[in-house]
């Protein structure tokens, strides 16, 4: 078969089970964290586990040379990318609940736009407004609803805004640090940002680890944390590079809708969480949001229609 023919093939699927892992794994995470270990344990055990896998990885690839100007901003990348982004989920997913946590995940790219009109000069359209204010209101209803809620499976509005900033934070990563990615392969770029982020977050979490009752935890646990760490972290991050290298953006942020229809499913024939009227209302509107920031015009079509 032509080689342009499946690299599309393969670039969609890539795409389809990175976001499918990432909609099991937050309720697969949230289970661990109710079982055993916290959020900031899991935090610690996807970071490091992630950049041991990436370094091992990157033995067997092609080595590259990093510029010494790269090198030093690899730090901030992995702070806005890895560490308050996962530290932020991560945390807000023990709190709320894996519905919640995963359809805030939506908001993304509605974010995105707006860092892209302050920093990158990017215009707002009249569709891109529409979408933001359809989001924000996805969002505001899962935070009332969250915040007036009294099961924990509805919720908590405390997750619900951990879980926002970290969409935020990597908005933030995305906006300001695109070139560096594009310039180097997915392994050099994530052995060093991952490496960055356990030297930022080890510190402060150590002993929060080592005083975890290892005998006491459940097998479960253990294969739902090995679960977050190579399927959600490490292998999603490989298929989200290989979809990105070959699909449009516009593209790439559709398959995030995958997300939260596996979380939701998952959650609740799980029972994990619980599915009411308000968070079909929020789902409508965080993806209606999206798309429309999606299938707005960029400065690029405007320069071009010009």
């Amino acid at each position: 078969m032509d080689n342009k023919n499946t690299r599309p093939l393969i670039a969609h699927l890539s795409m389809f089970f990175a976001c499918a892992f990432w909609g099991l794994m937050a309720p697969l995470g949230k289970d661990a964290m109710t079982h055993g270990i916290t959020g900031i344990d899991m935090v610690t055990f996807r970071v490091c586990g992630a950049a041991v896998l990436f370094w091992l990885t990157s033995f067997f690839t092609k080595r590259e040379r990093v510029m010494r100007r790269d090198l030093m901003l690899f730090p901030l990348a992995g702070l806005f990318g890895l560490v308050c982004n996962q530290c932020c989920y991560t945390i807000g997913l023990s709190i709320t609940s894996p519905i919640n946590a995963s359809i805030v995940t939506t908001s993304m790219p509605i974010f995105a736009m707006i860092l892209a009109a302050l920093i990158l000069k990017e215009p707002i359209t009249g569709k891109k407004a529409a979408g933001v204010l359809m989001g924000c209101s996805g969002a505001l209803i899962l935070i009332l609803t969250s915040a007036a809620a009294t099961n924990a499976k509805v919720g908590d509005i405390r997750g619900d805004l951990l879980c926002l900033f970290a969409q935020f934070s990597f908005a933030l990563y995305l906006s300001l640090f695109n070139p560096l990615v594009r310039r180097y392969s997915v392994f050099t770029v994530n052995k060093w940002m991952f490496t960055w982020a356990v030297a930022l977050i080890l510190p402060f979490s150590f002993s929060h680890v080592a005083a975890i009752p290892w005998a006491s935890v459940p097998a479960s646990t253990w294969f739902e944390t090995a679960y977050v760490v190579a399927i959600g972290t490490y292998l999603s991050y490989i298929l989200t590079m290989i979809g990105q290298r070959t699909l449009r953006p516009t593209v790439v942020s559709i398959y995030n809708y995958v997300q939260p229809l596996v979380s939701v499913t998952v959650s609740v024939l799980t029972g994990i969480g619980a599915f009411r009227w308000s968070h079909g209302l929020a789902v409508v509107l965080v993806f209606s949001g999206v798309w429309l920031v999606t299938k707005s015009r960029s400065r690029k079509d405007i320069e071009q229609s010009a």
